[in-house]
């Protein structure tokens, strides 16, 4: 992001004071002394522990951030954008800029309220002639004309000088006010140990009215564009500006408990004057030198972090983005943003109640707090080796951070807090309809998935070799050479990793491991990836680059399974019109059964599949130890949402005396196993020496979208290819040999 050297001339001070100053801002002086009258002494002090365990971790987070890499212009914006990716960066940029716009309203209406004797020495003369009060914009309108005056003509470095004037008048007014003696604090004591909270039920009703009063903190972030050294500016002048502020809200609920009733904090708003020396000039002087300067603040940061918006084209026209991002030529101010600003700020200074609006400010605020603190924690828990700040936080207090911030809006206004999300999530879908191929999110999320991953394979690991797994579920593999020709395999592991179980695909590349094969399975994995069924699986795709199918073979099983327990399947592949390609998988299926695999040889063909014709089991007398995992492996593929309108159907082979034996024992199968097949889909066939099983097979399953069939070892080395052929009038046929029986619980 562009920016102009010159432009960069602030220290730690501008960045403390804007925060300090919008930290000890109207709230303060209006309703600090309505909350110690609600609630008492110790409510309020658990309203400021409340609220600091959001903007505390959150100071933290973004001193941590500051300090990772170089904060340009845009200040909170930069760095969510920067973690989060523009397009959901952009989402929330916009909702922070209007907030910081609109805030500038907030404060300026609040700076009215300091000329509470002016209202009432004119509202007499006032109400004779007009029939009505005087409307607080005769004072808020001027004052904002001022206020824009000054910002743009002179920019935010004559800004930053007015703020340490304001600062020390505010300042002024705090001393003054602690030094003020009262009848009531003569007369009664506050005992902290007796001092007991009231009206806990109004918590929350207060904490929501007080909590925009803590929030000042980053502020000073957003003059993160300004700043010499923003990784020692930001930190320094952030937490100073967090923690001193805490500091003096205690002190000032200490104040006013043991210096007014609690009927005069809740009833007079201005009940300070009553307590400070010189109150009836100091504390309205105090309130107009907090409210202005938290609007000064405001009005210097929000069009900063428009212009780093509308520099990250985040809006759909680009001379929208080109003139907003423009900065004027002799300081770099952002003096279209300004202007920008300026209206939205005057729009509600008209309006002159924005308290409604108020509280969705807060809610944005808050979205902004949880995504830095969030980002925190994802950093930290990633362990990214680039990840290195200077200042580091703990990922525990980021943590306690985010979730005290979501809950916290949550119990502010709950509507209001889910209109939030909503209005984030529609600008997100907004931005990213015009701005498809920007990155998003993925990269910070990628670490801390790789972490989380990491500890559960390594824990599966450690707790396998305590206790073995009694469930079976498949995690297969599958090596293939015709990835681009074929895309049956890919489709059964899809249908058998989508809900129940895992599946991997290694695309075989036939050659040595050279820069040119590695260079070529870049390219081809890249198309793998794009292709539409990959896209939408569950399954996990890379590629092996091996001279020979023996040698593929032999690496591939050895790979760790993506779930973290052990691969237990392995799956070939050939095509029905190429039998030829039989011969190999036949040769390397002792390989396999060395690794004590379940093996599955899947016969494509090129039929189209139906799917509501359904999954067909074969069973026989022969092979019964390969029945249980047909059945299961035919549930599994039952998940996936291709087969939502098919069913299984089961055929049991045996002799003729077995017959109902083989009922009942089927029967008993499903009922106790709980699987979604009915009696009327089971099919005893009496063994005929005269029909052979694959006439049958090819009789009853010719329509069916999948055939199952087992097959053993014993018949595998003696009939080899012979006993896969024979089956014409069929589709795709999945031939399975179980490793050993598996239990149907």
């Amino acid at each position: 992001m562009a920016q102009n050297n010159l432009s960069k001339k602030f220290g730690v001070a501008p960045v403390f004071f804007t925060a300090i100053s919008t930290i000890l801002g109207a709230i303060l002086f209006l309703r600090f002394g309505f909350a110690v009258g609600t609630l008492g002494f110790w409510g309020v002090i658990l309203i400021i522990l409340l609220g600091h365990l959001v903007t505390i971790p959150t100071a933290m987070a973004i001193s941590e951030l500051a300090t990772n890499k170089r904060v340009e212009g845009g200040g909170e914006y930069f760095i969510i954008s920067r973690s989060f990716g523009l397009n959901i960066g952009a989402a929330i940029g916009i909702a922070l800029y209007l907030s910081q716009a609109i805030s500038v309203a907030f404060y300026v209406i609040a700076f009215t309220e300091s000329f509470q004797f002016f209202f009432e020495w004119a509202n007499p003369w006032w109400n004779q002639t007009f029939n009505s009060d005087i409307p607080r914009q005769i004072i808020s309108l001027p004052a904002m004309f001022l206020l824009s005056l000054l910002i743009l003509k002179k920019g935010a470095n004559v800004g930053v000088k007015a703020l340490y004037v304001i600062v020390v008048l505010l300042a002024i007014s705090l001393v003054l006010f602690f030094l003020g003696k009262t009848d009531y604090a003569a007369t009664n004591q506050l005992s902290l140990g007796f001092s007991e909270f009231r009206n806990m039920k109004s918590f929350f009703v207060v904490f929501a009215i007080i909590f925009p009063a803590f929030t000042g903190m980053t502020a000073g972030v957003g003059l993160s564009g300004d700043l010499k050294n923003p990784s020692k500016s930001i930190p320094i002048g952030t937490l100073a500006g967090t923690l001193i502020g805490m500091i003096i809200y205690f002190f000032i609920a200490y104040k006013l408990a043991s210096s007014a009733s609690p009927e005069d904090l809740m009833n007079n708003q201005l009940v300070m004057g009553n307590i400070a020396i010189g109150g009836a000039l100091i504390i309205p002087l105090g309130l107009a030198a907090s409210t202005i300067s938290s609007a000064l603040g405001s009005i210097m940061v929000a069009p900063r972090t428009l212009q780093a918006i509308s520099m990250d084209k985040a809006f759909p026209i680009r001379k929208i983005n080109l003139w907003l991002g423009k900065g004027r030529k002799k300081d770099s101010e952002p003096i279209n943003a300004s202007l920008v600003t300026i209206i939205i700020a005057f729009i509600f200074v008209g309006i002159g109640d924005v308290n409604a609006v108020a509280e969705i400010i807060s809610m944005f605020f808050m979205v902004s707090y949880g995504s830095l603190c969030l980002i925190s924690f994802l950093n930290h828990f990633g362990s990214s080796p680039s990840y290195r700040p200077s200042f580091k936080s703990k990922w525990y207090f980021s943590l306690v951070g985010f979730v005290v911030a979501v809950w916290v809006m949550f119990k502010i206004n709950t509507p209001y807090a889910i209109l939030a999300f909503i209005l984030m999530t529609l600008m997100y879908v907004y931005v990213n309809s015009y701005h498809k191929k920007r990155k998003g999110f993925e990269g910070i999320y990628a670490n801390a998935i790789y972490q989380l991953s990491r500890n559960l394979q390594v824990f599966v690991q450690k707790k396998r070799s305590k206790n073995s797994f009694s469930e079976w579920r498949p995690s297969a593999i599958c090596i293939s050479k015709s990835t681009f020709e074929r895309q049956q395999a890919i489709m059964l592991l899809d249908w058998i990793s989508h809900k129940f179980g895992f599946g991997t695909y290694l695309h075989h590349i036939n050659g040595y491991y050279s820069k040119a094969t590695y260079q070529q399975a870049e390219i081809e994995i890249e198309k793998v990836l794009k292709n539409t069924r990959v896209k939408n699986s569950h399954v996990y795709v890379d590629t092996i680059i091996s001279p020979s199918n023996t040698s593929a073979i032999a690496q591939a099983i050895q790979i760790p399974g993506i779930a973290g327990m052990e691969n237990n399947m392995v799956i070939f592949e050939y095509s029905k019109s190429q039998p030829e390609q039989l011969n190999e998988i036949i040769d390397n299926v002792a390989l396999v059964n060395a690794g004590q695999f379940d093996i599955g040889i899947l016969a494509s063909s090129n039929r189209e599949i139906i799917y509501k014709k359904g999954i067909h089991i074969w069973i026989r007398s022969i092979d019964t130890e390969n029945a249980n995992l047909l059945i299961l492996l035919s549930f599994i593929i039952l998940g996936h949402p291709d087969w939502k309108k098919a069913n299984i159907k089961i055929y049991d082979i045996t002799k003729p005396e077995d017959i109902e034996h083989a009922k009942e024992r089927m029967d008993n199968l499903i009922q106790e196993g709980r699987l979604p097949i009915t009696s009327k889909n089971i099919e005893v066939i009496g063994l005929d020496i005269n029909i052979s099983s694959k006439t049958l097979i090819n009789k009853h399953s010719k329509d069916a979208a999948l055939t199952l069939i087992g097959f053993r070892e014993e018949s595998l080395k003696h009939d080899k290819a012979e006993i896969f052929s024979g089956f014409d009038d069929i589709g795709n046929i999945l031939f399975i040999n179980s490793h050993n029986q598996k239990v149907i619980e």
